[in-house]
């Protein structure tokens, strides 16, 4: 199976590249997501009742061989589009790490290392994320893409390559998660960073391809890093595999190099500041592209990786460089989305705030944090999925994604704003489990006895209810005799959307299950040690009781106003109104409409104001970090 999930999503893009727009090409796609969520839950199933690790295929001569000229595919595919747009520094930072790669491979000097292939817990856990977010994602773009192609006849319709993508996607991610061996994540990892580049240009207009490229040098700087760390892994401490590196790392520091170098590849495809504006730039791309690349796949590889890297992280350089990067990330970018009204770009820097975080929870390298970071990878995965396809069907259907747009958004289209009220309250309402991972991760650093992470989860939590407060409220907020909104969406968008929703709703009521039999058994062979529970009985009541609350109050809020016979009357507004609840005649006798609006306080927090200045200290913090750690060890 585990063969299976990294080599069909590559046939099916094969497959999907040569069929025609049309019922064949949808049902193709249906059938081979529900055939990838079949094997992901069968292999999920397998590999948990088996109840032990697995690892194998050791001698993979030819496979190196073949992936080696698959990496020069891949370097030759940068050239040509670096020297078509004549961006040569791409071409340039391609060459300088296929090179060096290829060389070790060929001059000898690999290293062999043990098994090739490992699956534990954490690997099921990301395979789950993957398959089923992923897949729910695809489904969704059948019925998305043709209503784009309709409101953008302007762009080529080039749809069969953009699910091609979508599905090598998949299998590349597939590929880094169940490889143990360096040079075999590097593969799959530079796959990913090829793909958004590709997505991100979809619609090959100037601002596209100015983001895609952006995207692609960003991922190839921190595929430098990723390079760098498997030539000294391989040729100075003999190492091939993760595993071994991070067994050499933990409590030493003859491994800090390597550590310090690939912790720089996870912040780059992660989008830690300074890197956060690649994936802020993908908004370009259709909805599904930024709902894959935010929730499901690319970013998720960054904080997958520093998961498997933190017990290396623990009480080192490197440790510290990851929590500054990762806490500072979480308390700006918090601040940049208050300012935002664009819904797709609160979104972003929703997700560049809460990979933050995960960042900061693995960079502490404790088990309670680590617990807390691999929680929110799955909460925010689907939390985030379910947004961005909402908005993304927002848009289709009123032809606007801005948060003031959505105005009374529970009486235009209902159904919509139910499933968004559902995936913003996962975000940041009680007793969803983003909360609860949160109060884990504040414990975890004041344990750590971290002040400034402690004080950046404060605020940045604080500044993460002001903007999903403001959203929500604008959900809800109803203008009197609002006009319902005709339904736009496919079947397979609502599938997708209210599967997602459910989601949500489930992993609220089920993660201490999750965490029972798949996150603690996971950190218990990771740190060595018996592990606590992290979730008392009296957390759960506490959670209970949060939870009868949300149910309890509309319903007794209801019961308490049944049968009263109350006297409508007109709302107050700044002047007489015209008896619509929409129009007013102010001090000069002119009549005005109504609006009620958001404050976004753009003067405090807005781009211009904090962005530039947020990502030259990252830079520096970063720079300064880095120079310490390796240098002291040259």
């Amino acid at each position: 199976m585990t063969v299976t999930l990294m080599i069909f999503p590559f046939v099916a893009a094969l497959i999907l590249s040569m069929i025609k727009p049309g019922k064949l090409r949808d049902r193709f796609v249906f059938a081979s997501c529900i055939f990838i969520v079949a094997v992901v839950t069968a292999f999920s199933v397998s590999a948990l009742c088996s109840g032990k690790d697995q690892s194998y295929l050791v001698d993979t001569q030819l496979l190196d061989k073949i992936f080696l000229l698959a990496e020069f595919g891949l370097m030759g595919l940068v050239f040509y589009y670096a020297f078509r747009y004549k961006k040569y520094y791409v071409a340039l930072l391609s060459a300088a790490q296929t090179v060096p790669i290829a060389w070790m491979e060929l001059s000898g000097r690999a290293v062999e290392g043990r098994d090739h292939i490992a699956v534990d817990n954490l690997t099921i856990i990301m395979c789950m994320v993957i398959g089923v977010v992923g897949c729910l994602i695809c489904v969704y773009a059948v019925g998305y893409m043709k209503e784009y192609v309709l409101h953008h006849p302007e762009y080529k319709d080039r749809s069969s390559f953009f699910f091609a993508m979508l599905f090598v996607f998949l299998g590349a991610m597939f590929g880094l998660v169940f490889s143990s061996n360096l040079t075999w994540i590097y593969f799959f990892w530079e796959i990913t960073s090829i793909c958004s580049f590709l997505l991100i240009g979809y619609n090959q207009t100037e601002e596209a391809i100015r983001n895609s490229f952006r995207a692609l040098w960003m991922n190839l700087l921190g595929g430098l890093g990723f390079a760098c760390a498997i030539l000294y892994s391989s040729i100075v401490l003999d190492i091939a595999n993760i595993q071994d590196l991070v067994a050499l790392g933990t409590g030493k520091q003859i491994a800090i190099i390597p550590v310090v170098l690939l912790a720089f590849a996870a912040l780059t495809k992660s989008a830690q500041m300074p890197f956060s504006g690649w994936l802020l730039g993908a908004m370009v791309a259709p909805t599904p592209t930024s709902a894959l690349l935010h929730s499901a796949t690319m970013v998720k590889a960054g904080v997958y990786l520093l998961i498997r890297l933190s017990p290396a992280l623990s009480g080192n350089l490197a440790g510290i460089m990851v929590t500054t990067i990762g806490g500072f990330t979480f308390f700006a970018a918090s601040l940049l989305a208050i300012s935002q009204s664009d819904g797709k770009k609160v979104l972003a820097y929703s997700t560049i705030s809460n990979l933050g975080l995960i960042t900061a929870c693995a960079g502490v390298g404790l088990h309670e944090a680590v617990w807390a970071g691999i929680l929110l990878l799955v909460f925010h995965a689907v939390s985030k999925s379910l947004m961005f396809l909402s908005v993304g069907a927002v848009e289709n259907s009123t032809g606007s994604r801005n948060i003031e747009d959505m105005h009374g958004l529970i009486v235009k289209l209902p159904k919509l704003a139910f499933v968004m009220i559902v995936g913003i309250s996962g975000m940041f309402l009680a007793p969803f489990g983003m909360l609860i991972s949160k109060w884990a991760a504040l414990k975890a650093f004041v344990d750590s006895k971290s002040i400034w992470l402690v004080i950046f989860l404060i605020f940045g939590s604080a500044s993460t209810l002001f903007y999903w407060g403001k959203w929500l409220g604008k959900l809800v907020a109803v203008i009197h005799r609002s006009e319902r909104l005709p339904d736009k969406l496919e079947k397979s968008d609502w599938f997708s959307i209210y599967t997602l929703a459910a989601l949500v709703i489930i992993l609220c009521v089920s993660f201490p299950l999750l965490s029972t039999y798949l996150v603690q058994p996971f950190l218990i062979k990771m740190f060595h040690e018996t592990i606590t529970t992290l979730i008392s009985s009296s957390d759960l009541k506490i959670m209970f009781l949060m939870l009868c609350t949300i149910l309890i109050l509309p319903v007794m809020v209801r019961l308490l106003t049944f049968g009263k016979k109350n006297k409508i009357v007109i709302s107050y507004m700044g002047g007489a109104n015209a008896g619509d609840d929409r129009h007013f005649t102010d001090s000069f006798g002119q009549e005005k409409s109504m609006y009620l609006a958001n404050w976004y306080m753009e003067d405090l927090f807005g781009e211009k104001k904090i962005l530039k200045p947020s990502l030259v200290l990252a830079t520096a913090d970063l720079i300064i970090l880095m120079i310490v750690a390796i240098g002291g060890m040259i």
